[in-house]
């Protein structure tokens, strides 16, 4: 039997975007497994997006899956499949690399690359993007003008809150439209995060989706939405419903809690988000969202930091 939501709960059409990448290529566990180990490494990443592709079949949702290029190149079958279901593909990069630690040359090779790579498997244009760990901050927004460059006309990698790989922490919170300096314009479509207290809490998935206990995520994800008038950006992994991944007990204690913490909670949690929200891909849930457009120049954005 197909699950229905519940119409007693918010039914605006929020996005669902997966970052289809594997478990060894997270920033947390980065200092133990380097990109020339990731071959020898047993993947799990097709197991585990076709659980997903089953869950969001059987609750009639589409998604934005941000594939990563590396992932493409070496399942293409997957990623075809997931164009037929109907769902929004979009380029998650190509090598999960931290975009402020590469040199503009190498991003421009890496993001065609990976752009080309998935417009030849799906047989149609991609013009959605996401950065490997949000990592389009103000020392790396010379990457927005790249991405123009490249036909893209989406974005969404800015986080608007303080952590230590990434943000930039008063840029909007509601989708917006960056002017770059080249004159361009992407439309960006920014993590979610609820104002809690004058703070910005983060609210968008992932590990915060694992760590915070469900009904505090409900309720932050619901307030961001401002009672069901906003459309709002949540995201996961396909690792993150793995719980019988390898574990890499040589990693750090931090970087273990934010890896491994409830991944064997987070497919319920995720079906349970799934009845209580109603989800869309990043485009349809951008096309719903009908305020006034806000446009940031690119330039402005350092200062907003």
């Amino acid at each position: 039997m197909v699950a229905t939501p519940d119409t007693s709960q918010d039914q605006t059409l929020h996005a669902m975007s997966i970052d289809v990448e594997d478990y060894f290529h997270v920033a947390a566990l980065s200092n133990v497994i380097t990109p020339a180990d990731w071959p020898k490494l047993p993947s799990r990443v097709e197991r585990n997006t076709e659980q997903l592709l089953e869950l969001f079949g059987r609750h009639r949702v589409k998604a934005t899956f941000f594939v990563l290029g590396w992932v493409a190149e070496r399942h293409p079958a997957l990623i075809r499949r997931l164009a037929d279901e109907g769902h929004e593909i979009a380029s998650h990069g190509y090598s999960h690399q931290l975009i402020y630690n590469q040199s503009p040359e190498v991003f421009r090779e890496e993001t065609q690359r990976s752009k080309a790579l998935l417009e030849d498997i799906i047989q149609k244009p991609v013009t959605g993007y996401r950065a490997a760990s949000y990592s389009i901050t103000k020392d790396s927004l010379w990457a927005l003008d790249i991405l123009a460059e490249l036909g893209f006309s989406w974005d969404s990698s800015i986080f608007p809150i303080r952590h230590d790989r990434y943000g930039i922490p008063d840029s909007p919170r509601a989708p917006y439209t960056i002017e770059t300096s080249s004159g361009a314009s992407l439309r960006e479509f920014p993590l979610t995060t609820a104002r809690v207290f004058g703070l910005s809490v983060p609210a968008a998935g992932g590990g915060y989706f694992r760590q915070f206990p469900y009904p505090l995520f409900r309720y932050l994800f619901q307030r961001a939405s401002e009672g069901g008038r906003n459309p709002q950006m949540f995201y996961l992994h396909p690792w993150e419903i793995d719980p019988d991944q390898p574990r890499y007990n040589n990693a750090s204690w931090f970087s273990r809690f934010r890896h491994y913490t409830n991944l064997d909670k987070c497919y319920g949690r995720l079906e349970r988000l799934l009845t209580d929200f109603r989800f869309g891909t990043v485009t349809e849930s951008y096309n719903a969202y009908e305020p006034a457009r806000t446009i940031v120049r690119q330039n402005e954005m350092i200062k907003l930091a």
